[in-house]
Order: structure tokens, then C-alpha cells, then sequence
């Protein structure tokens, strides 16, 4: 089955380890998400520090010359989305994770959209211009800096997918607050199931649900709680369908940024993933985590 995988940070990892994308020893690679059958994978582009706007053009240039030199479809829009699912080889969707070395500017955050950026945080585990963190308790009820609500305004108006994955519970709760445009958790589980504070509580999960977004379920162990690898990422997805029903949930593996997890080493493993899921939840069920949620999102955000 088909599957888009809404986060991971190989192509940062390539280029730091000098690795060709095609090949490279990391949880994911080009001939690896073609082995799998993956339709497409979300590369983020991560940066951190002051460094971050000449790190982040240094990585885009990385990024997009393998995609050139690969002769893989950069994708930018729900036709190409559905070409790459009618193809044999993975299509590679541009994401930024920390955004905040725009600092809200119009003209930069247009520069991100014009080189085929799809989807964006607005901040990592570092607080910064945009917004506050969940990586640290004391940030949990922050709302979103000015520049931040400016940011959010700018990314919907260029039909930027909006990624809360890392940002504070009181930065996500506000732009949750009345929301009607989709947005995503790119990488995020259920807090009721694991403590960890970069999982979303089942308020926030619901509200994604009411403005049609999706949650990436997150392969990282200490996101998942104890248990087998399949087991964990099967009971965190019955609890969001639980709470925010079927249309809520996809795939936000998070590899090549976190350790490997036992049993869910690598992108080479998914396919045993998604046959344990179709058993257990149906294949209805699995193919709209898949690939029929997410495609919905960006259809409707993206066009």
C-alpha cells in the first residue's frame, strides 16, 4: 500500500555525513522509499542558532540539486502528489522545521514558497522571534510571539501548511482557537497514552480534527511509551482515531532524527508496518493514514 510519511530529517543528515541521498547508510534513502513503495516523503529542512538562514540555504541547494540529479518530482501540488502514488519511485515534498529565522518577514517567508516549500513549523526545541517551545515545562502555557501571529497569517496566505510539531501547548492552542483552515502535527503522538510533552493532549488532537488537519503519528520511543515497536504505534493511533475518528491520523515517522526504534529501524520496515495496522484496524482504516488523510490537507490547503 501507498503511504506519504509527513516528516523526516535525512536530507539534513545527508549533507552534514557528505552522503548522496540516493544511497545513504541513514534510516531513509532513495532506494530504500522506493523498496517500500512510498509515495511521497517529507524531507524538513531543520535549522537551529545564528547560523540558521545561511544553514538553511546551504541545505535547500543540497536538497534540491539530489532532486535534480535523482530525477525525483519535487512536489508542489495535489497532481503531482497523485502522479508520484502512480509511480513507481517516491515523490520528495519540501518542509521546513523552525521557521524562525524568517522572523515573520513577508518577503522572506514568499522566498520559502517559491522554491517549493509545502509545509513549515514555526520552531524546534530553542525558543525563537516566532514562538515558545514544548521542549521545556516552564513554556507550556506561552502563547505565540506577535511576529509569530504574523508568521500564521503569512503561511495560510500563501497556503504554506502550518506544522505544530514543537510549539508550546499555549502557541498551538491559539492557533487552534477557532481555526477552519487544515494544519498538521507533523510528528506528534497522544500525551494521554505517553507523558512526554512533545505528544498533543486529547484537546488539541480534537480541535485538529474540527479544522480537518492531520497528526502524524511519531516512530521515537520515547514519544511511543514501552512495548513492542507495531504494538506502540498501533495503540497510539487507536487512541487519536478514538478521539478525533479516523480522518485525523497519518504517518510522521521523524527518521534519521531520532534513534532507531526496535523493530521500526528504517523506512524498509513500513510496509510490514502497514500490513500489521490493515489487520488490525482494516484496510479502510490504514489506507486513509496512509495516504488519503494527508492528501486531503494538502489538496484543500495547497491546491
Amino acid at each position: 500500500m501507498k503511504y506519504i510519511d509527513l516528516h523526516c530529517d535525512s536530507a539534513t543528515v545527508c549533507f552534514d555525513g557528505a552522503y548522496s541521498l540516493s544511497d545513504a547508510p541513514l534510516q531513509v534513502n532513495i532506494q530504500k522509499l522506493n523498496g517500500a513503495d512510498c509515495a511521497v516523503q517529507c524531507f524538513a529542512v531543520f535549522t537551529d542558532g545564528k547560523n540558521a538562514e545561511n544553514d538553511f540555504a546551504k541545505y535547500v541547494n543540497f536538497f534540491l540539486t539530489s532532486v535534480r540529479e535523482l530525477n525525483l518530482t519535487l512536489v508542489k501540488s495535489f497532481n503531482g502528489l497523485i502522479s508520484c502514488a502512480q509511480s513507481k519511485k517516491t515523490g520528495a515534498m519540501l518542509t521546513v522545521e523552525n521557521s524562525g529565522f524568517t522572523d515573520g518577514d513577508e518577503a522572506k517567508i514568499k522566498a520559502l514558497k517559491d522554491i517549493g516549500v509545502s509545509m513549515a513549523s514555526l520552531v524546534w526545541n530553542s525558543e525563537n522571534s516566532l514562538a515558545y517551545p514544548n521542549a521545556e515545562i516552564k513554556n507550556s502555557g506561552k502563547r505565540l510571539k506577535e511576529r509569530g501571529r504574523r508568521a500564521v497569517e503569512i503561511f495560510d496566505g500563501l497556503k504554506i501548511i502550518i506544522d505544530v510539531s514543537h510549539l508550546s501547548d499555549g502557541g498551538v492552542d491559539e492557533i487552534l482557537e477557532r481555526r477552519k483552515i487544515p494544519l498538521v502535527a507533523s510528528h506528534s503522538n497522544a500525551r494521554a497514552l505517553c507523558g512526554h510533552r512533545r505528544n498533543l493532549t486529547d484537546k488539541q488532537i480534537k480541535k485538529i480534527a474540527d479544522c480537518g488537519g492531520v497528526i502524524g503519528v511519531n516512530f521515537y520511543k520515547k514519544f511511543l511509551g514501552g512495548g513492542d515497536a507495531f504494538g506502540c504505534v498501533l495503540r497510539h493511533i487507536e487512541h487519536i482515531i478514538k478521539v478525533g475518528g479516523e480522518d485525523v491520523i497519518a504517518f510522521g515517522s521523524d527518521f534519521d532524527g531520532i534513534p532507531e526504534t526496535e523493530g521500526l529501524e528504517g523506512c524498509e520496515k513500513m510496509p510490514s508496518l502497514i500490513d500489521y495496522l490493515s489487520a488490525h484496524i482494516g484496510a479502510r482504516a490504514t489506507r486513509k493514514i496512509c495516504f488519503d488523510n494527508f492528501a486531503r490537507v494538502f489538496k484543500e490547503v495547497s491546491g
